[in-house]
Parts: structure tokens; C-alpha cells; sequence
């Protein structure tokens, strides 16, 4: 080969590199695609006929069984008589508030039609769930499991289990969810729940045949939701320790437990080791905080056993202030990688200066002759167009203001108002935000969007003394976290992803009644490299109808 034709080999190899470098680097993550359709269904899980949501004729829905970074695809067709929409709980959907499926950043999808939810489950691994969420059409079903693992070669800190179980929980309400609204739109409550699912299935049918089968010797992986709507649980199986290995997507220090306390909106994973004589057990779950306890067994089921499990149960703790302690043994495994090769605890929380504090404290009163709940005076009402949307098209011009309510709690005895209940943070500032709950009963909150580090909660109201008893180091990344009774609870986080999320009680009866509020987090960059650009498939409806699409998001 002459000089001149080695020269052009060589070149032709340099393009072919580059042109495969390119292919890599333009090469997108998988694409999972899912058709829903949801529609009316007569089931009767309690063993009460009632009409339910279902989703491709099943309850619970499909799980959502994916790999972090895939590309999720679900296009969910509307075959019931009322608007719809889903949202994704704990799902970040990082620069894309677009697909967040609440009230206040979508449109919802009318009776007869369908939308596609596009989103990509971004440098997330874990346990999540998703429920149809407006009105009290959580109450009626279609829910059901997310589950995130981590990609190859990104190790996970326990070897892979034999299999992986579900376990999504709750209390349910015979009464059909419109008549559910209805007594709250009268001045009434929701009362007691009827009893306990899981997975969908009620005590009998959870046991007969066994839920879950397993093989002596082997360790199995439970990813256990509360999807319920009001009630706290704690969960145990008979005669078998707990392992806890994962908790709403962070990987968590491995204590053991003989029970563990799992709030509404809550998801955790546990490894269970089948090291017991070979026969039948019971995985158990019962509700907390509550007069009357409700119950649920499942039968786990030793391959080969034909001994019934004991009756005997074991007991659940008692009062609150077992489970506030057992929250203070939760940690976060600073050494173990999440979706990415980084280690968790590379992230330095506790180090950075807060920029601000935002105290929020519910309040409740008799408004027009209906109970509402409040957030610092203000009891949120939707908005007929989308906050998001109005904000995006500069169109909320009357239809709702930004912070109505201050950093602080009004004085008591503040007359609560009425309003679309919007607060603005700067982007990308580290804030502190206190829940206080002066109620006798136990309060769960969530916040759509982002992971948040919940550094302290105690008896009594926060004070700047509070921070004192703070966990700097390794509390747990996650994004739902209990109130006590008369108690408050202290999150850290930084406002990095850009969008309208909202931030909302997980009790649905007071969601429902105004104990909600939306964050608007916007990038003064207007930049594609902090949010995308609305969607071309996005619904429109209210004010926005008609309008002219906004100059696009570039990149700067």
C-alpha cells in the first residue's frame, strides 16, 4: 500500500469513527410503550358490588416495569364519563412539569379521547406508584406500581433477589367516589374506611391461593406502596425480619425490623430471607393512629408447605412516638451509587446555606357551610385553565395570583380564603420548608417534582431552635414525609427543576378540601436546558384556547 492510499485508509477510518461517535451520541435510551384504556367496572373487593376505575379491564392497573433513563410512552384512552388524568408519584419529570398529570399543570383528557403521557423516568431507580388524580378518583382505583431498576453497570448494594413481590396497600371506601365528593361538598366527611386491599385483593382473596411463593434459602425483594388515601399502616411478615433496602428511590443504610411504619404515599422496599421452617406465613398489615384497627394478611407460601400459618399475629406498635424514633433510624447509604455512578452521599446536603424558610401550617374552618383545609389561610381551588398553562401563555391575568400567602403562618383566627394558592421560589435557591400540623390526627405530604431531605420533626411548633436536633448527614432523599399530631416536620431541597408542582397533603380528604398549593419554579434563561417546551400533543382548554404559542425555550 502506498503512502498516499495509507493516508486515505487512515482518513476513511477517522470518519467512520466519527460517524459511529456520532450514532452513540445521538443514540436515545429505550422506548417502553403502554395503551391504557380506562374505563367503569363492577368489582367488589370489599365483597360490596361498587363501580371502580380500571385500566385495560384490571385493578390494579399495569405496573410500569423499566430501567432508569427509559423513555416511557402511555398512551391512556378515556372511557368513563368524567375528565381524567394520571400522575406519577415521586416521578421527577425533570424539565417537564408538561406531563405531570395535576390539575394545575395539565389539561385534563376528556370523556371519549385519549392523550400520550411522553416522559423519561430520569436518573431515578426505586419503588413509586400512579393514581388518577383529580377529584376523589383515587378512591375508585386505577392505580398502580412504578418500578425503576438501575441500569447494568451501576451496582446496587445487595445481591439481586429471587424475585421481586409488589405490595401496594391502603384502606377502601365501599362508597362510590362521586358519592364520596358529594359528602364533602355538603360539609361532611369521608368517615372510616371499610378495610384494607392488597394488591387489589381483599383478606380472603389475598390468602386463598397465596399471594406469594417462595423457596427456603432464598431472599425475595418487597416493594410495598400505601396507596391509600387516609390511613398510616405498619407492615411485618410472620416470623421473618425485615431488611430495608430502598426508600421512594434512594438506597437506605440495611437496618433490620421486625415492622415498619409506611404513611400515606408512602413506598419502601425490604429484602425478606425465607429462613424459617418451610410452611405457610403471613404478610400483615394493619392501620395506624386509628380507634378501630383494620387488618390484612397474605399468605407467603414455602414452596412445597401444606401447613397453614399460625393465627397468632404479630402485634403492631403503639402511639407515635415509636414510629418517630424508628424514622430516626432510617439513614441514607452514603457509599452505595443511585441511577448514576456517583455515591448518594456525594451530595453534601447539610453543608449548604439556607436561603429561605418557608413555614407552612394547616388550618381548617367551616367556609360557605363546607369544611376546608388551608395552608397558611388560603384553601386552594383549581384554577379552570391550568396554572401552568396560564403562566406559560402569560395569560393569568384573572385567574389567580402569585403568594397570597407569606412564608409564615397568619396570625389564628385569620379567616381562610379561597383561592388558587401559588408560591414562587427562585431558581435553583436552597430552601427550608416546616410543616406544622396542629391536628389530633397524623398528615402525610408530598411534592411533585423533586426529592427532598427531611432533616428533623418533633412535638409542639419549629422554631429556629429546631435545627438544632437536625440530621445533616444521611437522612433519607425522598418525597413524601409524615406530620405527627401537633407536631412539625422540617424538608431541605434545592428548587432546580423548573416547572409548576404542586405540593399537597396525601390524605385525599383534606387534598380534596384545599390542603394543597402549587410551586412555580421558572428559569430567568428561558433556556432548554432547564424545561422543554410545551409539548405539541399538549390539551388546551380555558383561557388559553386560541391563543398563540409563546416564543420557544432555545438554548442559551
Amino acid at each position: 500500500m502506498t503512502a498516499g492510499s495509507r493516508m486515505r485508509a487512515c482518513a476513511a477510518a477517522a470518519v467512520l469513527a466519527l460517524a459511529l461517535l456520532a450514532v452513540a451520541v445521538r443514540a436515545e435510551d429505550p422506548y417502553l410503550f403502554f395503551e391504557w384504556k380506562v374505563t367503569y367496572g363492577t368489582r367488589s373487593p370489599m365483597g360490596v358490588p361498587q363501580k371502580m376505575i380500571l385500566i385495560n379491564d384490571a385493578f390494579p392497573g399495569p405496573t410500569i416495569n423499566c430501567t432508569s433513563n427509559n423513555n416511557i410512552i402511555v398512551n391512556v384512552f378515556n372511557q368513563i364519563d368524567k375528565p381524567l388524568l394520571f400522575t406519577w408519584h415521586g416521578i421527577q419529570q425533570r424539565k417537564n412539569s408538561w406531563q405531570d398529570g395535576m390539575p394545575g399543570a395539565m389539561c385534563p383528557i376528556m370523556p371519549g379521547t385519549n392523550f400520550t403521557y411522553k416522559m423519561q423516568f430520569k436518573d431515578q431507580i426505586g419503588t413509586f406508584f400512579y393514581f388518577p388524580s383529580i377529584g376523589m378518583q383515587r378512591a375508585a382505583g386505577g392505580y398502580g406500581l412504578i418500578s425503576i431498576h438501575s441500569r447494568p453497570l451501576i451496582p446496587v448494594p445487595f445481591d439481586p433477589p429471587a424475585a421481586d413481590f409488589s405490595a401496594m396497600i391502603g384502606d377502601w371506601f365501599t362508597k362510590d367516589h362521586t358519592v364520596l365528593e358529594k359528602h364533602l361538598d355538603t360539609g361532611k366527611t369521608i368517615g372510616r374506611p371499610a378495610g384494607l386491599l392488597i394488591n387489589g385483593k381483599n383478606e380472603k382473596d389475598a390468602s386463598n391461593p397465596p399471594m406469594y411463593e417462595v423457596e427456603a434459602g432464598k431472599t425475595y425483594r418487597f416493594r410495598i406502596c400505601n396507596v391509600g388515601i387516609k390511613a398510616s399502616l405498619n407492615v411485618r411478615v410472620q416470623g421473618h425480619i425485615t431488611r430495608l433496602v430502598e426508600m421512594e428511590g434512594s438506597h437506605t443504610v440495611q437496618n433490620e425490623y421486625d415492622s415498619i411504619d409506611v404513611h400515606v404515599g408512602q413506598c419502601l422496599s425490604v429484602l425478606v430471607t425465607a429462613n424459617q421452617k418451610p410452611g405457610d406465613y403471613f404478610f400483615v398489615a394493619s392501620t395506624r393512629f386509628i380507634k378501630e384497627v383494620n387488618t390484612i394478611t397474605a399468605v407467603i407460601r414455602y414452596k412445597g408447605s401444606n401447613t397453614p400459618p399460625s393465627p397468632k399475629l404479630p402485634e403492631a406498635p403503639n402511639g407515635w412516638a415509636w414510629s418517630i424514633n424508628q424514622w430516626r433510624s432510617f439513614r441514607w447509604n452514603l457509599t452505595a451509587s443511585a441511577a448514576r455512578p456517583n455515591p448518594q452521599g456525594s451530595y453534601h446536603y447539610g453543608q449548604i446555606n439556607i436561603t429561605r424558610t418557608i413555614k407552612l401550617s394547616t388550618s381548617r374552618a367551616m367556609v360557605d357551610g363546607k369544611e376546608r383545609y388551608a395552608l397558611n389561610g388560603v384553601s386552594h381551588v383549581d384554577s379552570p385553565t391550568p396554572l401552568k398553562l396560564a403562566e406559560y401563555f402569560n395569560a393569568s391575568n384573572g385567574l389567580f395570583q402569585y403568594n397570597l400567602i407569606g412564608d409564615t403562618p397568619p396570625k389564628a383566627g385569620t379567616p381562610i380564603k379561597l383561592a388558587p394558592n401559588v408560591i414562587t421560589t427562585e431558581y435553583r435557591t436552597y430552601i427550608e420548608v416546616v410543616f406544622e400540623n396542629p391536628e389530633k390526627s397524623i398528615d402525610s405530604f408530598h411534592l411533585n417534582g423533586y426529592a427532598f431531605f427531611a432533616a428533623g420533626m418533633g412535638p409542639g411548633l419549629w422554631t429556629p431552635d429546631s435545627r438544632r436536633t437536625y440530621n445533616l448527614l444521611d437522612t433519607v432523599s425522598r418525597h413524601t414525609i409524615q406530620v405527627y399530631p401537633r407536631s412539625w416536620t422540617a424538608v431541605m431541597l434545592t428548587f432546580d427543576n423548573a416547572g409548576m408542582w404542586n405540593l399537597r397533603s396525601n390524605l385525599w380528604e383534606r387534598y380534596y378540601m384545599g390542603e394543597q398549593l402549587y410551586v412555580s419554579c421558572t428559569s430567568p434563561a428561558r433556556s432548554l436546558r432547564d424545561e422543554y417546551n410545551m409539548p405539541e400533543n399538549s390539551l388546551r382548554c380555558g383561557k388559553i384556547v386560541g391563543l398563540p404559542l409563546p416564543a420557544p425555550y432555545i438554548i442559551a
